[in-house]
């Protein structure tokens, strides 16, 4: 039996995206080094990067923070919409237990777990680009789009990324 080559848009996100039918690119780019140097390889702004984090509520119960790649959580103003006093940044192992994803790769879609997902207000309509669930790859997608098929809650939860 001889494989087939992967497709094009063959990343681990692209399933679950096709599923909620959106519409995305995949951007092969290869690794790079910081948000500015992403943009430039993406040929986008640096807000329009997503950044997706996982953020830990408790044993076991995890949510997606989705961010602009110029800013950052605001650890008060999500704790005050989450009602609780206390969150945490899981280590990576962790990260990719509940996920299925290695930073630097993570996205909602096609996680092993449909964890709840929040969704900063400064994420400007308009194409994003998302982590794809592969390294040196990207998704780009309408952010209305995408936000609406992860049920997404919005709110203000992010400062200015210290420069």
């Amino acid at each position: 039996m001889t494989s087939l080559p992967s497709a094009p848009d063959d990343v681990p996100a692209a399933a679950a995206m096709r599923a909620a039918g959106l519409t995305f690119v995949v951007q092969r780019h290869g690794p790079v080094r910081s948000l500015a140097e992403a943009a430039a390889v993406r040929g986008i702004r640096p807000s329009d990067i997503v950044k997706t984090l996982v953020v830990r509520r408790g044993a076991d119960d995890y949510l997606f923070v989705l961010l602009p790649g110029d800013r950052e959580i605001s650890w008060p103003k999500l704790r005050a919409l989450l009602g609780v006093s206390r969150l945490s940044l899981p280590d990576a192992e962790t990260a990719f237990a509940a996920t299925g994803y290695r930073r630097g790769t993570i996205t909602p879609f096609g996680s092993t777990h449909p964890w709840p997902v929040i969704a900063d207000a400064a994420i400007e309509p308009g194409p994003i680009s998302l982590g794809s669930g592969e390294a040196g790859a990207a998704v780009t997608v309408d952010a209305e789009a995408a936000l609406a098929a992860l049920g997404a809650q919005r709110a203000a939860i992010s400062t200015a990324a210290d420069a």
